[in-house]
């Protein structure tokens, strides 16, 4: 993905359809949101490399993404960082056109492509966070999962405050490593959640699992792996390939936002079987993170 250097911003070139305005409505869709702040057609956003801290200002022209530094002039390689973070972040490197091309012939999800044509999966490039993040909202409702999740930042998270706001960073796994279950537990954590969290930590930390390692393997052999870490079933490992491993075949095929979204497009009375899902997302193949994806946006609104 192309980008260039403008000395206090650099801008990265847009791929078509992209839709920077259904981005920010998904990531504006929860107020308890702390890793990011939206308003007034941009997002904020804490980056940090070799203990730089770099506060971001996203917005976009339609043909580009432009991201202000605010706080610093950063490094030639925190620049690389950011553009690398930012295309990874907004999925810039996923040809749409083949999801297209299969919405515009699948009825269910023809309406869905048409309204949010251009949205983009908003990634999570960590895999710490992607993990810490789908245990925590594992049985549990997403209203209450962002809660934990605030929580855990403000609690062990880096950050720093511009212009009266604070921004914040996700707890390294580094740091998380040094924790007790009590002290999660004082989060409102359950314990197995906590012992989760605190046993990928420490394999993290330790190196002993990694993205990098994860990338060189295929998608089945990614998926074998996290399914390894304890804590980690079906749900949660699928929903990390989507998230982290930019998997597009990802089908997260047990989630309640899913049943709830084809419970509505389809008008039906009660929410789809687990086999019924599976028959549609026959039409979905190579495109089921996707079809995921925009099934989980009809059921917020227009705001931002």
């Amino acid at each position: 993905m192309r980008w260039s250097d403008h000395g206090s911003s650099i801008e990265i070139s847009l791929p078509k359809p992209f839709s920077f305005k259904e981005c920010l409505r998904f990531l504006a869709r929860s107020d308890q949101e702390v890793l990011h702040q939206v308003g007034e057609g941009a997002v904020l956003k804490l980056l940090k490399l070799e203990g730089e801290l770099i506060l971001c200002k996203v917005t976009s022209s339609g043909e580009a993404l432009n991201v202000a530094f605010l706080n610093t002039a950063p490094s030639t390689r925190a620049r690389a960082y950011v553009a690398d973070f930012m295309v990874e972040w907004f999925d810039l490197e996923q040809d749409l056109a083949g999801l297209m091309e299969m919405a515009g012939r699948d009825p269910v999800l023809k309406p869905f492509a048409e309204r949010y044509e251009g949205m983009r999966i908003l990634c999570i490039p960590d895999l710490f966070e992607a993990l810490v993040w789908a245990i925590l909202g594992q049985q549990i409702n997403l209203t209450f999962a962002y809660t934990l999740k605030k929580r855990f930042v403000e609690r062990y998270g880096d950050s720093m405050t511009f212009n009266g706001s604070t921004h914040w960073l996700f707890p390294s796994c580094v740091r998380v490593a040094t924790l007790s279950i009590d002290e999660l537990r004082e989060l409102q954590f359950t314990t197995r959640k906590a012992e989760y969290i605190l046993d990928l930590a420490t394999a993290m930390a330790k190196g002993e699992l990694s993205k990098e390692v994860l990338l060189q393997l295929d998608a089945l052999a990614i998926r074998e792996r996290l399914l390894a870490i304890r804590g980690v079933g079906a749900w949660t490992a699928d929903y990390v390939r989507m998230k982290c491993f930019h998997d597009r075949t990802a089908l997260p095929v047990a989630d309640v936002g899913l049943h709830l979204a084809l419970k509505e497009a389809l008008g039906l009375e009660r929410k789809p079987t687990i086999e019924e899902i599976e028959e549609l997302a026959i039409n979905w193949k190579g495109w089921e993170a996707y079809a995921t994806f925009y099934l989980w946006r009809s059921l917020y609104g227009e705001g931002v």
